[in-house]
């Protein structure tokens, strides 16, 4: 090849980018900035601060470690922050908040609105441990008022494994992509062995998530074989806060 002759690269992934790239300044303005948010990284004033970003990552994964280290019998409750308290999945959420309070143990969610404070809502009204770990965000979130104990996040991904991290049972009201992105979560990290196939995975309300536990069954599994048959058995589909209590009351604490 002569000198002249030049081979054009296309630019890397912003996940193996250079520091100096269009994608490697990205990564760098999405560790950087407070809010989180993938941004373009032109200008940015934070670039000589990246190491110390990401420290601060490391203090929010110890620091959330810690939190979770002083909790027992842990349930976590996933669902909409947008559930009205009129709505009979914020009754529900309520009356299986209390109904763990009741049995010693401890209620942790997202800290926010809707499911997330009917939850906490029971187990605060039931005299029982009522934990968030809360996030800001630009429109629903905010700490509701029944929550106990709290550790807020800067960063989504962090929350993310606080909220996996050590609860024997994770119960899922309906919900949005956030609801729906944590379940998935939980089921890869069942599935692939990360996490004991004895902690259950309840689906609250099977009119709502039927549809979608069909379509893995008829997708997944039989056209696609992109799933293995047992895969399907994870999930344990509930219609009321009696049946949820009754799979938790069979679970048995985990560690960290």
């Amino acid at each position: 090849m002569s000198k002249k002759q030049v081979h054009s690269h296309p630019e890397p992934s912003w996940t193996g980018a250079t520091a100096y790239s269009t994608a490697g300044k990205r990564l760098t303005r999405w560790l950087s900035a407070s809010d989180s948010k993938f941004l373009n990284g032109a200008g940015d004033d934070f670039t000589q601060n990246i190491n110390w970003r990401i420290f601060r990552i490391m203090a929010e994964f110890v620091e959330g470690f810690e939190f979770l280290a002083h909790l027992t019998r842990e349930v976590t409750v996933f669902g909409s922050a947008r559930c009205s308290s009129g709505n009979r999945y914020y009754q529900t959420a309520r009356e299986l908040g209390g109904l763990c309070a009741k049995g010693k143990y401890t209620i942790i969610t997202g800290g926010g609105p809707g499911i997330m404070e009917a939850a906490n809502r029971g187990a605060f009204e039931g005299g029982g441990e009522s934990v968030g770990l809360d996030i800001s965000l630009p429109m629903e979130q905010r700490r509701n008022q029944y929550v106990k104990r709290s550790m807020g996040f800067r960063y989504f991904f962090t929350r993310k494994v606080m909220l996996s991290a050590a609860s024997q049972a994770y119960v899922f009201f309906p919900g949005g992509f956030g609801t729906i992105d944590e379940l998935f979560e939980i089921i890869v990290l069942i599935q692939t062995g990360k996490m004991s196939d004895e902690v259950p995975v309840i689906l609250m309300g099977s009119a709502f998530w039927e549809p979608m536990l069909a379509w893995i069954r008829k997708a997944l599994f039989e056209e696609h074989r992109f799933i293995e048959k047992d895969d399907v058995k994870i999930f344990h589909v509930v219609d009321s806060a009696k049946e949820a209590f009754a799979i938790i009351q069979t679970t048995h604490e985990r560690q960290l």
